[in-house]
């Protein structure tokens, strides 16, 4: 069997080189090498590794026109994730972090075991698993969950922190359509077996910074939201202001509500802001209303200079979308703004 091409990247201005095999993304094979790229589904959809090609053969996969138009190509743009090489090529990165970089963990698989499905609402759960190997993972990552014999790979944020490698909890929204979530109605139980591969994502908790926290999420966003937060809080870091904002329906859409609750009587300076968008009247509640962007710009001015504050959002586009505007009017530094879009899968 004749042997694969290899051809080397060079990734400007961080000045990196790497190898990428033939039949492989450039993206993959950063995963591969251990080198940490900024990048968000990995699917062609969300344009969060789009880059300039300055030199070289490429091929792009099929890719969403949203992440990168026409005119994004007329002018050498491609997506890392799903450009192949057929030369060297050199690369110009548009969006890098010296951080990322130097944090770096190489993408692995690891066997894993479904140890409990908890459910939190009517239709968010917990699930808990149980790795063979460690998994060294940031605060804000995730992985992809495939399960075997179904032919099913999502990708999921680790709800726990980094301290506790070799069990993995992860908060998951059920959909009505969902090809994981159907799995949720009995085909799939504790002593199943499962495949991560991982880590993957770059919306990871930045260390020794001493502005105030901001978190903002809705739904399943809960989950790198509360790795990053329990992370913070035992990182053994100077403390710092904290403030969770959570968007939701209906009160029945909350939950942690007690562990919440615990953590405003025990840090000195941690509020949880949750916001209901349709209220139901019997819900009788008196919180914050409207969407949860509009809740953060209420009360961003609460906390200072906003250039000092860290903001971590996780959730659908939209709320994203609808949010960034709010940082960047407020004054929040688009450096110390770190998200990660929930986009639908598309296998």
């Amino acid at each position: 069997m004749a042997a694969r091409a290899v051809h080397t990247v060079l990734l400007q201005p961080a000045g990196i080189e790497m190898e990428v095999e033939e039949g492989e993304t450039v993206l993959d094979a950063a995963f591969r090498q251990g080198i940490s790229l900024m990048h968000g589904c990995k699917e062609g959809q969300c344009s969060s590794c789009k880059c300039v090609l300055v030199d070289g053969d490429v091929e792009l996969l099929k890719y969403s026109t949203f992440a990168l138009s026409e005119m994004d190509r007329d002018t050498n743009h491609i997506l890392l994730c799903r450009t192949l090489a057929y030369s060297d090529i050199e690369v110009e990165l548009l969006n890098y972090d010296e951080d990322l970089l130097s944090r770096s963990i190489a993408v692995k698989d690891f066997a894993a075991r479904l140890t409990a499905i908890v459910p939190l609402t009517h239709d968010i759960f917990r699930l808990e698993l149980e790795i063979e190997q460690p998994l060294k993972f940031w605060a804000g990552q995730y992985v992809d969950i495939t399960v075997p014999g179904k032919g099913v790979t999502r990708s999921f944020s680790m709800a726990n922190p980094p301290s506790d490698p070799r069990r993995l909890h992860f908060i998951i929204k059920k959909y009505g359509q969902g090809a994981f979530s159907a799995l949720l109605d009995g085909a799939l139980r504790v002593g199943d077996p499962l495949m991560l591969r991982g880590p993957y994502g770059t919306c990871l908790r930045r260390e020794n910074r001493t502005g105030p926290l901001v978190l903002v999420g809705g739904g399943s966003g809960m989950s790198p939201l509360w790795s990053i937060l329990q992370d913070q809080i035992g990182c053994g870091e100077p403390s710092r202001p904290i403030r969770f904002f959570y968007g939701a329906r209906q009160a029945r859409d909350l939950f942690y509500l007690d562990r919440f609750a615990e953590l405003m009587d025990r840090l000195p300076d941690f509020r949880f802001v949750p916001a209901l968008s349709d209220a139901a009247p019997e819900d009788g509640w008196t919180g914050e209303t409207g969407f949860i962007h509009e809740v953060v710009r209420r009360h961003l001015g609460e906390l200072g200079d906003a250039s000092a504050i860290d903001v971590y959002s996780c959730g659908p586009p939209p709320m994203i979308d609808a949010l960034l505007p709010v940082l960047q009017i407020a004054g929040v530094e688009p450096e110390h703004t770190h998200f990660d879009k929930f986009t639908p899968a598309l296998r």
